[in-house]
């Protein structure tokens, strides 16, 4: 099976401009992010799918593999779905271009189960840490049945807590999901959902359409980029790495 990892990445977002090429560490974020996935065993491919040639502009220049795609693209995973083409893929990861804190051993937890399992998607989760995250409208929450798929993704505190002990049951979603390529092409072709709408989470497009998203578990301490607040948390976590 042909295995790709495709990063999605806009120039234009309302919290950070510009996002993909803010430096971190010495490096714009969206070559972090290409290096770390570029680290996975089994990937056989990374490609950035951007609407802005200075972004493709900059990976190129770094020797990343880079594609123009359409303006009228509404979400990353339309952007990832043009972007793979005609290209032979098999199983498809859409890796968020904020997320320099990603593993290369995620993507590969996720392209073994899909390859064993007979899986139309799959995502990552971990559990929450602390209140805060719980609280956090940037991090998004998923609740999974007895099987390990979801039942819901929010960006509310769910399930909501009457019982402490119910904090084991508490996971943060991680902005990476896999897909069998016929099921992605059948993704882009659903029309938009309402809760995906309300809550801006695309994944709640196939749980409206009565399919199933597999949620597999990981120990995750990084963050997505969403807010100057988190740039700048980020700069400092990699700069004590560094030195």
């Amino acid at each position: 099976m042909k295995k790709l990892i495709v990063i999605p990445a806009r120039y234009e977002s309302t919290r950070l401009p510009g996002k993909p090429l803010l430096e971190v560490a010495g490096k714009p974020l969206i070559r972090l992010v290409y290096e770390r996935a570029s680290e996975s065993r089994l990937q056989d491919g990374v490609i950035v799918a951007t609407d802005d040639e200075r972004i493709l502009n900059a990976v190129r220049a770094f020797g990343g593999d880079a594609v123009m795609t359409g303006a009228s693209c509404k979400s990353g995973t339309d952007r990832v779905f043009e972007a793979i083409g005609q290209r032979e893929a098999d199983i498809i990861i859409n890796l968020q271009g904020d997320e320099p804190f990603m593993r290369p051993d995620m993507a590969d937890l996720l392209f073994s189960v899909m390859e064993k399992e007979d899986l139309d998607m799959a995502t990552l989760c971990s559990p929450i840490a602390d209140d805060r995250e719980y609280h956090d409208p940037n991090t998004v929450k998923v609740v999974l049945d007895r099987h390990g798929f979801a039942l819901y993704f929010s960006r509310s505190p769910i399930p909501h807590l009457r019982n402490t002990d119910a904090k084991a049951l508490l996971y943060k979603h991680i902005g990476i999901y896999g897909f069998r390529r016929d099921f992605l092409e059948r993704f882009v072709r659903m029309p938009r959902s309402r809760l995906e709408e309300i809550e801006s989470l695309e994944q709640l497009r196939v749980l409206e359409n009565g399919f199933k998203i597999r949620v597999l578990t990981t120990h995750y301490d990084g963050f997505g980029i969403d807010t100057p607040a988190d740039l700048e948390r980020a700069r400092l976590t990699l700069d004590r790495k560094i030195m």
